[in-house]
C-alpha cells in the first residue's frame, strides 16, 4: 500500500518548521512572453504549467511593467530567452519627474489586470496550491521607470527626490499588496534587485531600499508563506536575513552564499540548487539529477525547497524539469 501523500501546502507547512518529509518540495516558474499581456491568458498559461508538473507552490509571474503601467510606461517582447520584455518608453527623466508621481489605484489599470489574474489562478489550482504574486520592491520598480544606469546617478546626484518617488512608489505598492491579501495566496514573493554589491553600497541600500522592503513586507505579516528574491551577484545577503520572510532564494550556483554557508546564517527556509542555463536549460537530464541531488545532500534536505536563482528560460527542456522533479521523490 502506498504510503500517504501529503498535500503540497502540507509538504511546505513541514518544511517550514523542519520535519521529515514524503519527498523534497520543489518549486520552478517562468515567464509566459505575449500571455502575459492579458490577464485570463496569464492564468490559463500558469495553471497550464501547474497542471503539467504539480509544483509544491506557483509564483505567479507576471512581466515587470504590470505594477508600473499606470504611471505610463510602455514595453515589448522582443525574444528574450527568459521571456522578459524590454521597456519602450519611461516616464522619469528629470529628477522633478519623481515628485510628479501619482499613488496609483489597485483597482484600475494594469494592477486591477493582475489582481484578476491573480483570482483566476487561486481558483484553478486549489486552495491546496499554495500561490506566491511576485511584488518588486519600490527600488526595482524606480528602476524600470527611469532605466537601470540612470537610477543609480539620479539616487546619487539627487537622492532626496529619488526618495521622494520611492515613497510614492511604496504607497501605490502597499494599495497593492492589500488588495491581493484579500485573495486566498499563501504569500508574496519579494524581488529586490539592488541588494547587490554591484550596483550599492551596503549605506546605499539601507538609505534606499530597507525601510522600503520593511515597511511593505509588514503589511504581507499575515501571509504564511512569503519568499524573498535577491537578484544577480555579490549580493549583500547578510542584510536580508531578518526580512520577515519565510524564505529566501537567491543565485546560490552562481554567487556568494552556497545553500550550506546561507544555512548557517539564515535560520529560515532556503530555496534553490539548479543552475537555470547551463544546467536547466543547456545541460541534459542526468545533469540536473546530479546538481538536484548535490543540493538536497548539502541541506540534510532540512528547511530546503528545490528551485532555481531565478525565473527559468523559456526553452528549458520538459525532460530536464521532470529530472528536477524526479530527484525530489527519490
Amino acid at each position: 500500500m502506498e504510503a500517504h501523500r501529503l498535500t503540497h501546502r502540507q509538504r511546505l507547512e513541514k518544511c517550514m518548521v523542519g520535519e521529515t518529509l514524503d519527498s523534497t518540495p520543489i518549486a520552478l516558474w517562468r515567464h509566459f512572453p505575449v500571455n502575459d499581456q492579458s490577464p485570463e491568458n496569464l492564468a490559463a498559461a500558469i495553471i497550464d504549467f501547474q497542471f503539467r508538473y504539480d509544483f509544491d507552490l506557483v509564483k505567479v509571474t507576471p512581466a515587470s511593467s504590470y505594477c508600473i503601467r499606470d504611471w505610463g510606461v510602455t514595453d515589448e517582447w522582443r525574444g528574450n530567452s527568459e521571456g522578459t520584455r524590454d521597456y519602450t518608453r519611461r516616464v522619469i527623466s528629470t529628477p522633478d519627474d519623481w515628485l510628479k508621481l501619482p499613488v496609483l489605484d489597485p483597482y484600475k489599470g494594469a494592477l486591477k489586470d493582475q489582481l484578476t489574474c491573480l483570482k483566476l489562478i487561486c481558483e484553478g489550482v486549489g486552495a491546496n496550491v499554495p500561490v506566491l504574486q511576485t511584488i518588486f520592491n519600490p527600488l526595482s520598480q524606480a528602476k524600470n521607470l527611469v532605466g537601470g544606469l540612470k537610477l543609480l546617478v539620479h539616487l546619487r546626484k539627487y537622492p532626496d527626490a529619488v526618495l521622494e518617488g520611492l515613497k510614492t512608489i511604496a504607497q501605490s505598492t502597499q494599495r497593492f499588496i492589500e488588495a491581493a491579501c484579500s485573495i486566498a495566496i499563501g504569500g508574496f514573493f519579494y524581488a529586490v534587485q539592488h541588494g547587490s554589491f554591484q550596483l550599492l553600497s551596503k549605506d546605499e541600500y539601507i538609505k534606499f531600499g530597507r525601510a522600503f522592503d520593511y515597511e511593505l513586507l509588514g503589511f504581507a505579516a499575515d501571509k504564511w508563506l512569503n519568499m524573498l528574491h535577491l537578484h544577480g551577484e555579490d549580493i549583500m545577503f547578510e542584510l536580508f536575513t531578518d526580512y520577515p520572510v519565510q524564505v529566501i532564494n537567491w543565485h546560490d550556483r552562481e554567487t556568494y552564499p552556497t545553500l550550506q554557508e546561507a544555512q548557517k546564517i539564515y535560520s529560515g527556509v532556503v530555496c534553490g540548487g539548479l543552475q537555470r542555463t547551463h544546467t536547466m536549460e543547456l545541460g541534459s537530464p542526468e545533469q540536473v539529477r546530479a546538481e538536484a541531488l548535490d543540493a538536497i545532500q548539502a541541506t540534510n534536505n532540512h528547511r530546503f525547497i528545490l528551485g532555481t536563482g531565478c525565473v527559468m528560460p523559456i526553452t528549458t527542456p520538459s525532460a530536464n524539469i521532470f529530472a528536477a522533479i524526479q530527484s525530489c521523490q527519490q
